[in-house]
Order: C-alpha cells, then sequence, then structure tokens
C-alpha cells in the first residue's frame, strides 16, 4: 500500500467517524458530499441530498452565499435547527479552488437541554421557596393575630381586676 493511499483511506476515516457535521456545497449551493454525523443531525440519507439544493435541508443558506462571497471563514456562531431539535456550532469557509464552501457543525443540543432543565429546575425552585415564605408570613400574621387577641383579652382582665380591687378597696 503506498503512502498515498494510506493518507487517504486515514482522511476517510477521519470523515466517517468525526462526530460533528460536515458538509460542502458547490457556489450554488448544491450539496457535494456530507459526512455520516450530519446525515445523523439532520435525519438524511447521503444519497437522497448529495445534489440536491442545499435550501431543501437548511432553510437559510445566506451564511454559506456569504462564505463565498467574502471568501473569508465566518467565525463560529450558534444556530438553532428547530425542525431537527438541534443546536448547534458553525464554522463556514470557502475553497476557492475547489470551488466550495464548507461547514463543521458541532452539536451542541445535549449542552442547551441539561442548560435549559438547569433553568427549569432553578425557576420551580425560586417558585416553590416563594410559596413557602408566603406560608411563613400568612402563619406570622396568624400567630400575631391570636398574640394581639389574647394580650388584649389579658389587658381587658387585668383591668377587670384593677377595678375590682380599688372598689373593694374604696
Amino acid at each position: 500500500m503506498s503512502a498515498e493511499t494510506i493518507r487517504k483511506s486515514l482522511w476517510e476515516l477521519l470523515w466517517d467517524y468525526d462526530p460533528n457535521g460536515l458538509i460542502a456545497v458547490d457556489e450554488k449551493m448544491h450539496i457535494k458530499v456530507v459526512n455520516p454525523a450530519f446525515c445523523r443531525m439532520f435525519q438524511v440519507s447521503a444519497e437522497k441530498v448529495i445534489g440536491t439544493h442545499l435550501g431543501t435541508i437548511l432553510e437559510d443558506v445566506s451564511d454559506f452565499q456569504k462564505a463565498w462571497e467574502q471568501n473569508a471563514p465566518i467565525p463560529a456562531t450558534e444556530h438553532v435547527y428547530s425542525r431537527y431539535g438541534l443546536h448547534v456550532r458553525r464554522v463556514m469557509f470557502s475553497i476557492r479552488d475547489e470551488r466550495i464552501i464548507a461547514c463543521i457543525m458541532v452539536d451542541l443540543t445535549h449542552e442547551w437541554q441539561q442548560r435549559e432543565e438547569m433553568i427549569r429546575i432553578k425557576r420551580e425552585t425560586i417558585t416553590k421557596i416563594n410559596e413557602v415564605v408566603d406560608n411563613q408570613m400568612k402563619v406570622a400574621q396568624e400567630i400575631a393575630g391570636l398574640l394581639g387577641e389574647t394580650t388584649a383579652e389579658t389587658k381587658v382582665n387585668l383591668l377587670r381586676l384593677i377595678q375590682m380591687v380599688e372598689q373593694g378597696m374604696v
């Protein structure tokens, strides 16, 4: 096996096993190649999407067009593909010699789901704490009311006793 063959098969292995979604489209936005991770992320098969317009999978292809027109990398940006339940970080760049725009998509969906779950738990915790404080305030007001009533009753009885004592002395 030649060094060239080994190098080519190594790149093919890396392409196939890369956990990031990889896609390359031409300047007219027709899909040239996708890797298995991209297919899993967007629930497609390579055979069905190669040659089709990128817009059939991704609704907005403007960043791909921008990468081609500016001939400059588009820095990493996060993007949500709600139709697929995906949250990804994308990096795009054109390769003019090959007349393609390449895109690497890192799936952040799990991290976002965890973040959303933490936000939900925090909100629930705050709501529960607020309910507990409200209940404590209600009980404190009831206790204060009862203490006030019994203090007033004691005062009334004490005044009666004083009156009785004073009348008995007169």
